[in-house]
């Protein structure tokens, strides 16, 4: 069944310029780690962290508190040089895509996922590689999926949820069940509980992943901007201090 929706007010759309800290603010405040201006999800919900536009030493020495000597940091929102010292771990090329005019579709072949699906879909991200998907990223939001003689073959849910939107996120499908329109009735489904809500679907996609940006763009998404996921390693503390 396909949702039909009236158009709405348009969503502010300059907060999925940072979602990761516009949704810390809003209707994931009750997961954010704070320290000082730096906003982030615990470690086993999301890998994701977000500094203010205008960073400074400060912030760069909290990320570096809340991610400890080595670790990882995924930076999102505007582009940030990091300080002397800090190496870039990682840098893809990607795409944000929204869907305005994306209703969705109610599917009765799909199943609502919980916290007990958690080993299968774990199993399934690491066979997929869908991008991050931690044990708890399933307290984010809804996450749908299908089954085949018990076992679960395909998923999607929701991720960040900035105001007026909500990011449709970890689609995967096990290789052997490819090419079944699987995706599509998962991507259609989750995108009609989130118009429900009144609010707008939007996605994220590594640029070279081109079969998925071609089938979201298939579905009515439309390319926003194009975007880096990049990763920062946090230096010794001597190097954060600018000491030799």
């Amino acid at each position: 069944m396909h949702v039909e929706f009236r158009p709405l007010p348009a969503a502010p759309i300059d907060v999925l310029d940072d979602p990761v800290r516009a949704a810390l603010l809003g209707a994931h405040a009750h997961l954010a780690e704070r320290r000082g201006r730096v906003l982030r999800y615990p470690v086993d919900v999301a890998p994701f962290l977000s500094m203010p536009a205008d960073a400074g030493p400060a912030d760069w020495r909290d990320v570096a508190a809340l991610a400890g000597e080595g670790g990882e940091v995924p930076l999102t929102g505007p582009v940030l040089l990091p300080p002397p010292g800090w190496q870039e771990a990682r840098n893809v090329p990607g795409v944000q895509l929204t869907g305005e005019h994306i209703g969705g579709r109610h599917d009765p072949g799909v199943v609502r996922l919980g916290p007990a699906d958690v080993p299968e879909m774990l199993d399934l991200v690491e066979r997929t590689k869908p991008g991050p998907f931690r044990p708890r990223t399933v307290e984010l939001g809804v996450y749908l999926g299908i089954r085949h003689g018990g076992a679960l073959v395909a998923m999607a849910g929701e991720r960040l949820r900035p105001p007026g939107w909500t990011e449709i996120s970890a689609v995967c499908t096990d290789p052997a069940h490819r090419g079944r329109g699987l995706a599509t009735r998962l991507v259609l489904a989750v995108a009609a509980g989130i118009r429900e809500r009144g609010e707008t679907p939007f996605l994220h996609a590594s640029a070279a992943n081109t079969p998925a940006i071609r089938l979201y763009e298939r579905l009515g998404f439309r390319l926003r901007r194009t975007t880096e996921f990049r990763t920062v390693r946090v230096p010794a503390p001597a190097r954060i201090e600018g000491r030799s």
